[in-house]
């Protein structure tokens, strides 16, 4: 793959420095969406993993979702051992990341984050991740996910 574009080549090549093999795939239309993402590649909504970030207090940190489930920001924080969890913004999530909003893969980052990974994720034999844009997505089993992205398994769902 030579056309990639410049963060789907990082993404590849923290996998690669992982020593996971991923294959990104590009949907033109792009998906902003679990729902878009899912009917794009043809999996359930759940295999969609959603790459949320918000601050534990204060803290950046990173949640795995499974594309069926909303997350409970109560949980986050529990989990992240904090009391209060809240939503970043745009410029907080691409300084933290270097990803823009919607593109956070679930590694490659710009920084080291703590990440929580949705329990749900594991009950399939693959989930589907992004890339790094918009537009690009790639497959990886869901214990690939924890160990790559570094995430701890707990209960994230509302």
């Amino acid at each position: 793959m030579t056309d990639l574009h410049p963060n789907v080549a990082r993404v590849v090549a923290a996998a690669e420095a992982a020593g996971l093999s991923i294959e990104p795939v590009r949907f033109a239309d792009g998906a902003k969406t679990a729902s878009d993402a899912a009917a794009a590649i043809g999996v359930d909504v759940g295999q969609i993993v959603k790459s949320l970030i918000f601050a534990v207090d204060g803290e950046v940190v990173l949640a795995f979702v499974s594309g069926r489930n909303q997350l409970d920001e109560s949980k986050l924080a529990a989990a992240a051992g904090g009391a209060r969890c809240r939503r970043v913004d745009a410029d907080v999530v691409r300084t933290a990341t270097g990803f823009p909003i919607g593109g956070v893969p679930p590694f490659g980052h710009a920084t080291k984050l703590r990440a929580f990974v949705d329990g749900d994720l594991l009950a399939y034999g693959e989930v589907w991740a992004s890339a790094g844009t918009w537009h690009d997505v790639f497959a990886i089993a869901p214990d690939d996910l924890v160990r790559v992205g570094g995430g701890e398994i707990t209960d994230l769902k509302r």
